[in-house]
């Protein structure tokens, strides 16, 4: 059975609109949530490094089954990062540029191996109490495959990380659709195959190279779907907020176009996931309501 959850389950809008006027609080907020779902995608982690403490609260304010997914952080996934982002003893002790936004670009390898075990020590409470998913390497739209030299380099950087990251179970979304080109998926899959690698497939605008075409592909033990809504004003252009990029919500009609694609995968892995990302409003814990339905199921509440 494909397990349905959002991604974020406290974005601002989100909570304004979905929770009930008395849960604020983050226990409350968690709480309440995973009465309906029990998976959830962790985005606040692609932001900053996850804090001690962190996700030890995540795992004791959760049902017993509950599993957490954990985007990478932004430095994981060569994202520039605002430095502010940074622990003290990363932004301190290693020296990189800044692009023209201040943001920090190419930081050292040492910096970049510091980010992942920070990371992974943060989730040891998750790992202890069974309730960690799939870490979610979504690497940038510039991380391309154009060309042989792209396509060696970056394969590079994924093949490092899945390395580092031995012992957890990762899933790999490409941003930009020269990883879908028929030549670059007949190398990039069996690679990803070798390495127990899922690949994520998504729902998203058809706006150009920085849309991924909504391609199924088994590549790992899981499979892993992102719905980002299909909102093609807002997809490519600088907003406000994250979430007006994401604010889309669903017909039942375009929802019954994944059915079948989910229920195949759901039949070729060890267990799918289906991940609601128009987080605006109460559009992903609708939606994702509505596909549990769509699927057979009911809800947890």
């Amino acid at each position: 059975m494909a397990r349905v959850g959002t991604c974020s389950w406290a974005d601002r809008s989100m909570v304004e609109a979905w929770y009930p006027e008395d849960c604020r609080s983050p226990e409350d907020l968690l709480r309440h949530y995973s009465r309906h779902f029990d998976v959830v995608e962790v985005n606040s982690t692609f932001y900053a490094l996850p804090q001690a403490g962190m996700a030890e609260g995540w795992a004791e304010r959760t049902p017993e089954n509950f599993t957490f997914h954990v985007k990478a952080f932004g430095v994981m996934t060569g994202h520039s990062v605002p430095p502010d982002r940074l622990p003290d003893e990363l932004r301190e002790e290693y020296d990189y540029e800044l692009t023209r936004y201040g943001n920090v670009k190419n930081p050292p390898p040492q910096m970049i191996r510091r980010c992942f075990a920070l990371f992974c020590r943060a989730l040891r409470p998750l790992q202890r109490a069974r309730k960690l998913g799939l870490i979610l390497f979504q690497f940038p739209p510039y991380f391309t495959a154009r060309h042989r030299g792209e396509l060696r380099r970056n394969l590079r950087w994924i093949d490092r990380s899945a390395e580092v990251m031995q012992g957890y179970d990762l899933a790999v979304e490409f941003r930009h659709r020269s990883w879908y080109r028929d030549d670059v998926m007949r190398a990039v899959l069996p690679f990803l195959r070798e390495r127990q690698l899922s690949l994520v497939a998504a729902d998203e605008p058809q706006v150009g190279d920085r849309s991924i075409p909504p391609v199924v592909l088994r590549s790992g033990p899981y499979g892993y779907f992102r719905l980002n809504g299909r909102n093609e004003t807002n997809w490519n252009r600088r907003t406000s907020s994250a979430a007006e990029r994401f604010r889309y919500l669903y017909s039942e009609e375009e929802l019954r176009e994944w059915v079948e694609p989910i229920r195949e995968l759901e039949r070729e892995t060890e267990e799918t996931f289906v991940m609601f990302n128009n987080c605006y409003a109460d559009y992903a814990p609708r939606n994702a309501l509505d596909m549990m339905g769509l699927l057979g199921q009911d809800g947890r509440d």
